[in-house]
């Protein structure tokens, strides 16, 4: 008769089927130590008996038994066989159960505590989806190949110069000297590489500037349609979040100044270029008002610039940043510029603020990735992601009109919308709430992605039922 426990062994080798068979029976047996049904001293079935009670080779027993010696689990008596290692601390036995087929392990709090996901995941789904929101750049407009030389190139100059150890957590000097003179050249900026810290995107760049700013009970302000993941990563570090208004000409500062006369304000969150999600900018009398209340209630202005270069009409307006370099904290990225995947995104701020930012990069990184990081400074040395963006620029704004064409003919009595005059998203206000929540039901199933309309609102008194489309498709 076999024992309970290799019956339980025998369900649980088949647990991984992508796992190599040894493994599997090398797991179930440490299961089974670890749940003390398998004792200290307690000698294992031999390896052609345990083979035949779970219908694998000889060899694939044998190989596990080797592999749990090796690793201290079992130890070998020679000729009296193989036995559980005497030297492992003895567990309270468990009562036998028969074991679900999980697909991943499983863990809740009676485990341990941790701080689980939220109800409302912000990350995209798994598979493959046709994703329309947050105007995601087509990645098939910049050409491989010039990637592939650039990675090549930059692999090898760092190869001859011994340059592949552990660097700077600020980032590739190279890339922070590149970074620094675009902001110079094409948005007024006045820094150096020392005033530039590399991210792996603009959202880590927010989570880590929220590290340094917020101290739990701190208020940070935000438009009341706004960037979900960026108050996300304010309530991880202990803030209080407070919605201020929004209307067609951006943040509402008399409301900004009412939260600031009751609330502790560390920071508030902006997106002044191209207000995410409705894609308005803020007014420029609005941005000086705005920075003067900084001034006044002390707090820091962290303006998020994610599309900056993508302008289809007149020219944009400066970032505040150019204008308050005390004052703001620029965020931004190249994920609009060249492609996501590079996961390049930058901190311009004063220098004991990129110092912060480095040192809170070395608690959760150690250092950024030099590689990827030297393949997009060679990429603006080189002006090939200025000739990339002259090129993108005139695809996306027909892609814009037309957009436009096919909204009218299609959806025209369901909703409103401005054209944008930049960036790459529209922002649909549907007439009746109830057409845009049959659309989000039934978009899973035609194997569409985007974000709910409701993720779009910092609280419960968003007034503007709508969701953003990219025009890229």
């Amino acid at each position: 008769m076999l024992r309970p426990w290799t019956l339980l062994l025998k369900e649980r080798v088949d647990i991984a089927p992508d796992s190599p068979r040894y493994m599997q029976v090398a797991h179930g047996l440490i299961h089974e130590i670890e749940r003390g049904r398998l004792l200290p001293g307690e000698y294992l079935p031999s390896s052609r008996d345990l083979a035949n009670a779970l219908d694998v080779n000889r060899k694939t027993i044998v190989t596990a038994y080797e592999e749990l010696i090796a690793q201290g689990w079992l130890a070998s008596a020679g000729t009296r066989g193989t036995m559980v290692s005497s030297s492992l601390p003895r567990h309270e036995a468990v009562a036998s159960e028969r074991l679900p087929v999980p697909a991943a392990i499983a863990v809740d709090e009676t485990e341990y505590p941790f701080l689980a996901a939220p109800g409302r995941p912000i990350a995209i789904p798994v598979g493959h989806w046709r994703k329309l929101d947050e105007g995601v750049p087509d990645g098939r407009l910049l050409p491989t190949d010039l990637l592939a030389r650039a990675y090549r190139k930059v692999a090898e100059d760092a190869a001859r110069a011994n340059n592949l150890s552990y660097r700077d957590p600020r980032g590739s000097p190279e890339l922070r000297r590149e970074i620094a003179d675009m902001l110079r050249r094409q948005r007024g900026l006045m820094v150096g590489a020392d005033h530039i810290c590399i991210t792996r995107g603009s959202q880590m760049g927010v989570f880590l500037t929220a590290r340094i700013l917020i101290r739990p009970g701190d208020a940070v302000l935000v438009e009341r349609l706004t960037y979900e993941p960026a108050v996300a990563a304010f309530r991880a570090c202990g803030a209080k979040i407070v919605t201020v208004g929004l209307d067609e000409d951006g943040v509402d500062v008399a409301d900004v100044e009412r939260a600031c006369r009751k609330h502790r304000v560390r920071a508030i969150f902006v997106t002044p270029h191209h207000q995410f999600p409705t894609t308005v900018s803020m007014r420029p009398d609005r941005r000086l008002r705005l920075l003067e209340l900084a001034r006044q209630f002390a707090f820091a202005v962290i303006e998020d610039d994610y599309d900056h270069e993508f302008h289809f009409g007149a020219q944009p307006l400066l970032p505040m940043a150019s204008y308050a370099p005390a004052r703001v904290i620029y965020a931004g990225s190249m994920s609009k510029l060249l492609v996501p995947a590079l996961r390049i995104g930058y901190i311009a701020a004063a220098p004991q603020v990129i110092d912060a930012l480095a040192y809170q990069v070395s608690l959760i990184d150690g250092m950024g990735n030099h590689i990827t990081e030297n393949v997009a400074a060679h990429l603006l040395e080189s002006g090939e992601v200025r000739r990339h963006i002259r090129k993108t620029a005139q695809i996306y704004a027909a892609r814009r009109d037309a957009f436009a064409r096919s909204l009218d003919e299609t959806l025209g009595g369901l909703l409103d919308y401005r054209m944008p005059d930049g960036g790459l998203a529209f922002w649909l206000r549907f007439r009746d709430t109830a057409t845009l929540d049959r659309i989000e039901t039934r978009a899973p199933a035609l194997g569409l992605s985007f974000a709910s309309s409701h993720s779009y609102t910092a609280d419960d008194s968003g007034t503007w039922p709508a969701s953003g489309l990219c025009q890229l498709g």
